[in-house]
Formats: C-alpha cells, structure tokens, sequence
C-alpha cells in the first residue's frame, strides 16, 4: 500500500499549495477524494476513519486541505473561507485534474466524499468534472449551498445524516428534491451531527464503501 504526503497546486491567482495525504493500496478499485467541513483539515479523526474502511474495501483516498495555512489562521478568527463555496469546489476541480495527472492515478474513478460544507462543495466539483466523477457521498453535509449545481450533477449521490440532527435533514430532504442524479438518503438512527454515537460513525463509514464501491466499480465497467 501506497502512503505519501503529496502537494496540490491549487486554483486560482494566487498560485498556492494544498498539502494532502494520498493512501493507494496495491490494486485500487478507485480513489476517494475527501472535501473537509468547517473549521476541520485533513487530519479530522472522522474522515480518516471513514478513509480507513475504505481503504480496507480497496480503495485509494486522498485526504486534502482546502485551505492554506494562512487562509486557516485567518478562517480560525472571521470563518470567511469555510462558506466559499465556490472556492472550495474550484480546488477541488484542481485536484481531480492533479489525480489524472498522475500515472497511478490517472485511469481510476474518482468518488468524492465531503462533510458539513465540504458536501456542497463536493457536489459543485462533481457538476464541473462530470467525465471524472462517478460518485459523491455526504456525510452531514450541506448540500443546500451547492445551489444550482445540484441540477447539474450526473454523479450518483448518498447524502448520509443523523436522525437526531433535524434541520440538517430537513436541507438534505430538500437539497435531494433538486437532485436529477440517482441519488438515496441514508439515516443513521439517533446520531447527531458529528456522529459520535456508538456504532454511529461505524454506518458512516460501511455505507460510504458500499456506495463508493458499488458505483465506481460499475464506472470501471
């Protein structure tokens, strides 16, 4: 198994760089790109775990900052970076773009996973790369302030929520209505936002690789 801190040029005028861990074992089936929520980066203990049961389930993940140190500092005192939609989806883009780039990962599907509004900006990506996409899994997600990107996605959709975190499954239910892509909610019984009820992460983490695994496989053919 592959495992590399690699470095993402990111989008945009200011010519920055997006530090990133990318995990491949011997033979991926495709490779997970994971969009973080607010306030988080790629070391958040839930996405990695998620990241782990994929792995397990032999896919490649990469676990990305979408921002730079600086816009993270500044994101930390005036939270204006973490609702910039779109430029959280533009480097996402930038990083689809990077992976088929790459020779190991240039021929693989590619499945982004994104939480609080990381799913929007998922899902906004997703809409610009519909050739690369071939599925996108919400966890707590947002996918609200995609905006009109949602008509746009092509990708099979999961958007996964907590039973007990109301107003986001009343966006969800909504931001699902707007969808035109296959797409399912899947409710994890009494879990709040972040998931940390026993066994609630556990779902997370099995229906994201059931997702991921059944639609990318199928975009391998």
């Amino acid at each position: 198994m592959l495992s590399e801190t690699v470095t993402v040029p990111a989008q945009g005028p200011d010519q920055a760089s997006l530090d990133g861990d990318l995990v491949l074992p011997e033979e991926p089936r495709g490779v997970v790109l994971f969009a973080h929520g607010s306030g988080s980066s790629r070391f958040s203990p839930r996405n990695r775990a998620v990241a782990a049961e994929l792995q397990q389930a032999g896919l490649g993940t990469l676990l990305l900052d979408l921002l730079t140190e600086d816009e993270e500092r500044d994101d930390l005192l005036t939270a204006r970076h973490r609702f910039d939609i779109d430029l959280l989806a533009g480097r996402l883009a930038a990083t689809i773009d990077w992976l088929e780039r790459r020779p190991d990962t240039a021929d693989l599907p590619v499945g982004l996973f994104g939480a609080s509004t990381g799913a929007a900006a998922a899902l906004v990506a997703a809409a610009e790369r519909p050739e690369r996409v071939s599925a996108v899994v919400s966890r707590g997600g947002r996918p609200d302030l995609a905006g009109g990107a949602l008509e746009l996605v092509t990708a099979p959709v999961l958007l996964i929520v907590g039973g007990n975190d109301q107003t986001v499954l009343n966006l969800n239910r909504e931001a699902a209505a707007r969808l035109r892509a296959t797409h399912e909610i899947h409710v994890v019984p009494g879990a709040t936002h972040l998931f940390p009820e026993p066994g609630a992460l556990e779902e997370v983490a099995r229906a994201a690789a059931g997702w991921f695994g059944r639609w990318l496989a199928e975009s391998n053919g």
